[in-house]
């Protein structure tokens, strides 16, 4: 319970009376009044920051779930072993190796060479892997150091598998070029020889027409297509002892070379496994499940800010339900649980007592009448609660006779109270000056109040028009609900405040409140903002 000697703490936000407020006709917006459609305020980056830092807790957790989920698939997958080889290649003596191009071209064709299906096939022969070629040609690579070192790197699920097939690998690799280095060396031979038998052939034929033509009676055609026939014998007998100094050539220094080169391409250092790093790996695997965690968050936080229609703006608030945001406090976060628990020591909040305050100050003054004062929360009855209770409170603490009627879901301010009583009671405790009035719970219509005219009579409503006629002041706490109307309101109270919580509610659920509001002849006087934004620079005017 509140202390007995509580008093409503003054507002912070400046001389805001009733007697200064906005008059009814002045405060009542028509729907051909307000826009037609709803524009919120202009996205910037300050909006975007602002969401992200409403968000941080939500934004840990998926960034402390990203990295569980990073190491827990570090430890659910296997990490094979990796060995590695080097080898010292020989170049091809047929190849340019005067410039870095071509060495580079070489170092090039010796590493598709060693990661070709047909070295991988090889070594799955040799070693009678059950895998497919593709599969084992995925576990290793080759990487050129320089023009002549080449390392082979092989990745396996044990060290004594890993070095197996890395040596086994490298022994591929140096036979299969061998052998096309041979291979390349018998195909130009075989092309040479194939040459100088058409040239033979050519010649012999040459020399046949020519004597021929020789036998004939000279003439000067017959002289000319002689010399033409002499010229291409001695072209052909010229290519055919270039040819045959090329064969000759091959044989006695190309072929040896090409032996050498393939003998001398060795493997430099035999291959050696090492385990994996599984620190640093796990700790690898975890900053990329924290990064894309902190990525899945941002994007969710970015995507929701962007799409979502719920006002968090003092304007847009105020453009939604057609009447001005006259006080706006941080976030309160009351719930059944901790009400429960703590009663009325859940209002002992200074934003609560801001919004007591600020609704003492806007009770409307009624020369020989109660004053009435409906508080309409939008999306939170519990926070709302909060202040009118104590309001309530402290009233009755001055000496003033209160009715405080909760027409609200779940009647928070009765919960408040320590109430479980249905219909008009006497709160204890407070010298008999605080009248709580809960109407029952299986009334199907909103219950009449006692400022109209009844056209018909219950015991609820004639006891809380009995108490009301004593009273100085009546507070209602109501809920609106579209289905049933506000019609009820203005039997209730003259003047209404509602209290709206940001990110709560949309533009359509806001507006529908004020018009229901209003439509029921009570003067929406102004708004509550619950949780404001501290980057809103808005004023929540209409």
């Amino acid at each position: 319970m509140i202390d007995q000697d509580h008093t409503v703490m003054p507002s912070g936000s400046g001389d805001i009376s009733s007697a200064g407020g906005l008059g009814a006709d002045e405060d009542f917006v028509t729907a051909e009044d307000r826009p037609a459609d709803f524009l919120p305020g202009l996205v910037s980056l300050r909006f975007l920051t602002a969401a992200l830092r409403r968000s941080a807790r939500g934004l840990g957790v998926t960034a402390v779930a990203g990295l569980l989920v990073g190491a827990g698939a570090y430890l659910a997958t296997p990490h094979p072993y990796q060995a590695s080889t080097t080898l010292l290649l020989t170049l091809d003596p047929n190849q340019d190796v005067s410039t870095a191009a071509a060495d580079t071209e070489a170092m090039t064709d010796d590493q598709a060479m060693a990661e070709s299906g047909a070295v991988a096939g090889l070594v799955v022969r040799k070693l009678g892997l059950r895998q497919s070629v593709s599969s084992f040609l995925a576990s290793y690579s080759a990487t050129p150091l320089s023009d002549r070192v080449l390392v082979i790197t092989v990745s396996a699920a044990s060290s004594q598998q890993a070095a197996l097939q890395a040596n086994a690998v490298a022994t591929a690799f140096l036979q299969f070029r061998g052998d096309e280095l041979v291979s390349e060396q018998k195909l130009a031979l075989t092309s040479l020889s194939q040459q100088i038998g058409l040239l033979k052939q050519d010649i012999s034929s040459l020399g046949g027409q020519i004597s021929r033509l020789s036998a004939q009676a000279a003439s000067p055609a017959q002289q000319s297509q002689l010399s033409g026939l002499q010229t291409e014998l001695t072209q052909a007998k010229s290519t055919l002892t270039g040819l045959e100094q090329a064969v000759v050539s091959s044989q006695t220094d190309t072929q040896p070379a090409i032996v050498a080169e393939a003998k001398g391409s060795v493997v430099l250092d035999g291959a050696v496994a090492s385990p994996p790093s599984k620190l640093k790996h796990l700790l690898l695997y975890a900053l990329i499940g924290l990064l894309a965690g902190i990525a899945a968050g941002v994007a969710v936080v970015l995507i929701r800010a962007l799409s979502s229609d719920r006002l968090r703006q003092r304007d847009d608030v105020a453009q939604a339900l057609g009447a001005p945001v006259k006080l706006s406090v941080g976030p309160l976060r009351p719930n059944r649980r901790l009400v429960g628990r703590h009663g009325l020591a859940a209002a002992r909040n200074p934003d609560v007592w801001r919004i007591a305050a600020y609704l003492d100050r806007v009770v409307p003054s009624r020369p020989r009448r109660a004053a009435a004062l409906a508080v309409v929360p939008v999306d939170d009855p519990w926070a709302a609660a909060l202040s009118v209770v104590s309001l309530a409170v402290s009233r009755a603490q001055q000496g003033e006779l209160v009715v405080l009627a909760d027409l609200a879901s779940g009647a928070p301010a009765a919960r408040l109270l320590g109430c479980r009583e249905r219909g008009v009671s006497v709160v204890s405790g407070y010298d008999n000056r605080l009248v709580l009035a809960v109407p029952a719970g299986n009334n199907v219509l909103s219950p009449v109040g006692p400022l109209r005219a009844r056209t018909y009579s219950s015991p609820f409503a004639d006891a809380v028009a009995a108490a009301s006629a004593q009273a100085n002041l009546l507070l209602t706490l109501a809920t609106l609900d579209v289905c049933l109307g506000g019609d009820h309101l203005a039997t209730w109270a003259t003047d209404a405040v509602a209290v709206i919580t940001t990110g709560r509610s949309s533009w359509t659920t806001v507006s529908a409140v004020g018009e229901m509001v209003r439509r029921s002849g009570t003067r929406l006087e102004s708004a509550v903002l619950i949780g404001a934004d501290d980057t809103d620079e808005s004023l929540g005017v209409t």
